[in-house]
């Protein structure tokens, strides 16, 4: 496995993500940001935050397979969210909860969480891109 996650003496542990990746593979995969769209185009749990971030999870992994990769292979992820405030982040571990129902597990690399104003359409809440390194 090209990555290794680990969680520096000195930095505090956090549940979601490990604060370092350390890549050794020699091929990036660069997936775009990744929307609550289908696989038709239309969005997925307009208005939930949960859904459209169990959504987004999903297509980063499709994404990930068609470059043979996994989230195992993830190095680093970034979630943008449209008008965060603290009072969300059950909605959001809620969504991540649902995609290791269907992973089997959380994906957590290391993870920056921004808040936005705004993403492409209106109904879009989050927004998931990530790097992956494989061999």
């Amino acid at each position: 496995m090209a990555i290794t996650l680990i969680n520096p003496k000195g930095l505090p542990e956090i549940d979601a993500y490990r604060q370092v990746s350390v890549a050794t593979g020699s091929k990036l995969v660069f997936i775009a940001g990744q929307v609550a769209w289908g696989a038709d185009g239309v969005t997925v749990g307009e208005g939930d935050l949960a859904a459209q971030v169990e959504r987004c999870y999903l297509n980063v992994g499709t994404a990930l397979a068609e470059a043979g990769a996994s989230f195992d292979d993830v190095a680093k992820l970034t979630l943008y969210v449209v008008d965060w405030t603290p009072d969300k982040m059950p909605q959001l571990m809620e969504g991540m909860s649902r995609t290791a129902a269907k992973l089997g597990s959380v994906p957590v690399p290391p993870a920056s969480m921004l808040g936005v104003a705004a993403l492409d359409v209106p109904e879009h809440l989050v927004e998931l891109e990530a790097i992956a390194v494989i061999d």
